[in-house]
Protein backbone atom coordinates (compact mmCIF):
# COMPACT_ATOMS: atom_id res chain seq x y z
CA UNK A 1 0.00 0.00 0.00
CA UNK A 2 1.14 3.41 -0.95
CA UNK A 3 2.02 4.97 2.20
CA UNK A 4 -0.14 7.99 3.77
CA UNK A 5 1.86 11.68 3.66
CA UNK A 6 2.44 13.20 7.27
CA UNK A 7 2.33 16.61 6.71
CA UNK A 8 3.33 19.62 8.96
CA UNK A 9 3.01 23.56 8.45
CA UNK A 10 5.82 23.87 5.80
CA UNK A 11 4.37 20.57 3.73
CA UNK A 12 0.98 20.78 4.12
CA UNK A 13 -1.44 22.14 1.08
CA UNK A 14 -2.05 26.00 1.98
CA UNK A 15 -5.87 25.50 3.16
CA UNK A 16 -4.47 23.42 5.64
CA UNK A 17 -2.05 25.25 7.15
CA UNK A 18 -4.48 27.99 9.64
CA UNK A 19 -6.24 24.18 10.21
CA UNK A 20 -2.99 23.02 11.16
CA UNK A 21 -2.02 26.10 13.72
CA UNK A 22 -5.23 25.61 14.87
CA UNK A 23 -4.24 21.67 15.53
CA UNK A 24 -0.91 23.18 16.67
CA UNK A 25 -2.50 25.55 19.64
CA UNK A 26 -5.08 23.47 21.00
CA UNK A 27 -2.54 20.37 21.55
CA UNK A 28 0.98 22.46 21.72
CA UNK A 29 2.42 20.14 19.33
CA UNK A 30 0.74 18.48 15.60
CA UNK A 31 -0.86 15.23 16.47
CA UNK A 32 0.41 12.86 13.39
CA UNK A 33 -3.69 12.38 12.97
CA UNK A 34 -3.94 15.33 11.82
CA UNK A 35 -0.90 15.71 9.80
CA UNK A 36 -2.40 13.18 8.04
CA UNK A 37 -5.53 14.60 7.14
CA UNK A 38 -3.77 17.93 6.30
CA UNK A 39 -3.86 16.34 3.03
CA UNK A 40 -7.57 16.57 2.43
CA UNK A 41 -8.25 20.34 4.33
CA UNK A 42 -12.42 19.72 4.02
CA UNK A 43 -11.36 16.22 5.91
CA UNK A 44 -9.43 17.85 8.86
CA UNK A 45 -12.23 20.57 8.95
CA UNK A 46 -14.67 17.88 9.68
CA UNK A 47 -13.30 16.31 12.31
CA UNK A 48 -11.81 19.83 14.15
CA UNK A 49 -15.75 20.83 13.74
CA UNK A 50 -17.35 17.77 14.67
CA UNK A 51 -14.54 17.66 18.18
CA UNK A 52 -15.75 21.05 18.78
CA UNK A 53 -19.58 20.17 18.33
CA UNK A 54 -18.87 16.92 20.88
CA UNK A 55 -16.62 18.92 23.19
CA UNK A 56 -19.37 21.14 24.07
CA UNK A 57 -22.21 18.77 24.30
CA UNK A 58 -23.34 18.55 28.04
CA UNK A 59 -20.83 15.74 28.72
CA UNK A 60 -18.32 16.42 30.97
CA UNK A 61 -14.45 15.84 30.50
CA UNK A 62 -15.05 12.67 32.12
CA UNK A 63 -17.95 11.25 30.16
CA UNK A 64 -16.34 12.95 26.73
CA UNK A 65 -13.40 10.49 27.85
CA UNK A 66 -15.41 7.50 28.12
CA UNK A 67 -17.70 8.11 24.97
CA UNK A 68 -14.13 8.58 22.61
CA UNK A 69 -12.52 5.72 24.28
CA UNK A 70 -15.36 2.95 24.31
CA UNK A 71 -15.70 4.34 20.52
CA UNK A 72 -11.59 3.71 20.28
CA UNK A 73 -11.96 0.45 21.73
CA UNK A 74 -14.43 -0.88 20.08
CA UNK A 75 -13.12 0.11 16.58
CA UNK A 76 -10.10 -1.65 17.14
CA UNK A 77 -8.11 2.57 16.58
CA UNK A 78 -4.25 1.81 17.37
CA UNK A 79 -3.65 5.31 17.30
CA UNK A 80 -6.88 6.56 19.55
CA UNK A 81 -7.28 3.97 22.70
CA UNK A 82 -3.17 5.00 23.68
CA UNK A 83 -3.53 8.74 22.88
CA UNK A 84 -6.97 8.40 25.21
CA UNK A 85 -5.55 6.75 27.41
CA UNK A 86 -3.08 9.21 28.27
CA UNK A 87 -5.30 11.90 28.31
CA UNK A 88 -7.57 9.55 30.73
CA UNK A 89 -4.57 8.83 32.89
CA UNK A 90 -3.79 12.92 33.05
CA UNK A 91 -7.43 13.62 33.98
CA UNK A 92 -6.74 11.09 36.33
CA UNK A 93 -10.15 8.99 35.48
CA UNK A 94 -11.85 6.91 37.98
CA UNK A 95 -11.50 3.33 36.75
CA UNK A 96 -15.38 2.69 37.36
CA UNK A 97 -16.80 5.58 36.15
CA UNK A 98 -20.20 5.69 34.04
CA UNK A 99 -20.52 1.93 33.13
CA UNK A 100 -24.08 2.48 31.57
CA UNK A 101 -22.63 5.68 29.40
CA UNK A 102 -19.48 3.00 28.52
CA UNK A 103 -21.88 -0.06 28.20
CA UNK A 104 -24.20 1.71 26.01
CA UNK A 105 -22.02 3.25 23.45
CA UNK A 106 -20.29 0.19 22.81
CA UNK A 107 -24.15 -0.94 22.21
CA UNK A 108 -24.73 1.83 19.69
CA UNK A 109 -21.57 1.25 18.06
CA UNK A 110 -21.89 -2.42 17.75
CA UNK A 111 -25.38 -2.05 16.61
CA UNK A 112 -24.76 0.67 14.05
CA UNK A 113 -27.25 2.62 15.71
CA UNK A 114 -30.07 -0.10 16.18
CA UNK A 115 -30.39 -0.27 20.20
CA UNK A 116 -33.21 -1.89 21.99
CA UNK A 117 -35.86 -0.31 23.81
CA UNK A 118 -34.33 -2.29 27.44
CA UNK A 119 -31.04 -0.57 26.42
CA UNK A 120 -32.75 2.51 26.27
CA UNK A 121 -34.71 2.59 29.15
CA UNK A 122 -31.30 1.50 30.98
CA UNK A 123 -29.36 4.34 29.70
CA UNK A 124 -32.36 6.33 31.12
CA UNK A 125 -32.62 4.61 34.03
CA UNK A 126 -28.58 5.97 34.60
CA UNK A 127 -29.91 9.50 34.77
CA UNK A 128 -29.44 10.43 30.28
CA UNK A 129 -31.85 11.64 28.16
CA UNK A 130 -32.49 11.78 24.71
CA UNK A 131 -30.26 14.80 24.07
CA UNK A 132 -27.36 12.15 25.62
CA UNK A 133 -28.35 9.79 23.11
CA UNK A 134 -27.81 11.89 20.24
CA UNK A 135 -24.71 13.61 21.86
CA UNK A 136 -23.18 9.54 22.07
CA UNK A 137 -23.97 10.03 18.01
CA UNK A 138 -22.06 12.73 17.94
CA UNK A 139 -19.07 11.30 19.25
CA UNK A 140 -19.58 8.45 17.10
CA UNK A 141 -19.41 10.30 13.56
CA UNK A 142 -16.27 12.27 14.74
CA UNK A 143 -14.43 8.86 16.30
CA UNK A 144 -15.51 6.93 13.34
CA UNK A 145 -13.73 9.64 10.86
CA UNK A 146 -10.73 9.24 12.70
CA UNK A 147 -10.44 5.86 13.91
CA UNK A 148 -11.01 5.22 10.08
CA UNK A 149 -8.10 7.68 8.96
CA UNK A 150 -5.83 5.71 11.02
CA UNK A 151 -6.64 2.19 10.47
CA UNK A 152 -5.97 3.36 6.41
CA UNK A 153 -3.29 5.07 6.79
CA UNK A 154 -1.50 3.58 9.72
CA UNK A 155 -0.45 6.28 11.44
CA UNK A 156 2.60 6.21 14.04
CA UNK A 157 1.52 6.60 17.57
CA UNK A 158 2.55 10.32 19.20
CA UNK A 159 5.58 10.02 20.89
CA UNK A 160 3.68 11.22 24.55
CA UNK A 161 1.25 8.51 24.32
CA UNK A 162 4.10 5.17 22.80
CA UNK A 163 3.74 4.18 26.45
CA UNK A 164 0.06 3.36 26.27
CA UNK A 165 0.53 1.17 22.90
CA UNK A 166 -2.62 -0.96 22.00
CA UNK A 167 -3.92 -3.85 20.38
CA UNK A 168 -7.01 -5.37 20.34
CA UNK A 169 -5.70 -8.46 22.32
CA UNK A 170 -4.55 -6.42 25.25
CA UNK A 171 -5.89 -6.42 28.10
CA UNK A 172 -9.07 -4.40 28.30
CA UNK A 173 -8.64 -0.45 29.30
CA UNK A 174 -10.50 1.12 32.44
CA UNK A 175 -11.95 3.69 29.70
Amino acid sequence: MTPFHSRDLDTAPESSKPLLENSQKAFGRLPGLHKVMSESPQALEGYQVLHKLFADTDFDADELTVVWQAINVEHECHYCVPAHTGIAKRMKVADDIIEALRTFTIQMVRGRGNVNAAQMAAFFAAGYAHRAVLDVILGISQKTMSNYINHVAETPLDAPVEQFAWTRGDAPLAV
